[in-house]
Order: C-alpha cells, then sequence, then structure tokens
C-alpha cells in the first residue's frame, strides 16, 4: 500500500509515458520504465504543477528512479512548509 505522496508520483509518471498507473512501481528504476530524458523533464514539469514545487536542475539530473522521485519530492514539500509556516 502506498501513501498519498507515492501514489500521486506515480500517476503522474504513468500520465507522462502513457502507461497503466500499475506498471510503475516504487522500485522501478526510469530504465525498465523506459523514461528518457525528455520523459523526464515532463514528468517533473508534471510534479512541479501537481504540487507547487520548483526541482532544480542539479536534483533533476541525479533522478534515476521512481523512489528517488518520491523522496525528492517529499523533501522539496517540506523545504516549501517549512520556508512558508504551512502544515498541508
Amino acid at each position: 500500500m502506498s501513501d498519498p505522496l507515492t501514489t500521486q508520483v506515480i500517476a503522474a509518471i504513468a500520465r507522462v509515458k502513457r502507461i497503466p498507473a500499475e506498471q510503475v512501481k516504487p522500485e522501478s528504476s526510469f530504465e525498465e520504465l523506459g523514461i528518457d530524458s525528455l520523459d523526464g523533464m515532463n514528468i517533473l514539469f508534471e510534479l512541479e504543477n501537481d504540487f507547487d514545487i520548483n526541482v532544480p536542475d542539479a536534483q533533476a539530473k541525479s533522478l534515476r528512479s521512481v523512489r528517488e522521485v518520491v523522496d525528492g519530492v517529499r523533501t522539496l514539500i517540506a523545504e516549501k512548509q517549512r520556508a512558508t509556516g504551512t502544515s498541508n
């Protein structure tokens, strides 16, 4: 069972790749999913819009798996919440 954030990230990846969300697992690598650099950029744009965050280029280039994306988004959301003083 995935947490809501993981579910949202998986849904975004599935939308961009046009594959069923069931094929995207937290442990999937981008290579296994056939995600190239263009797909990766589109996924990041999707996630930036979904979560109202900004993924730094250096961080974006280091992402290689679904788990890394989920962890990165979780960190950016937490940083944004700390910066704005919100808890949701």
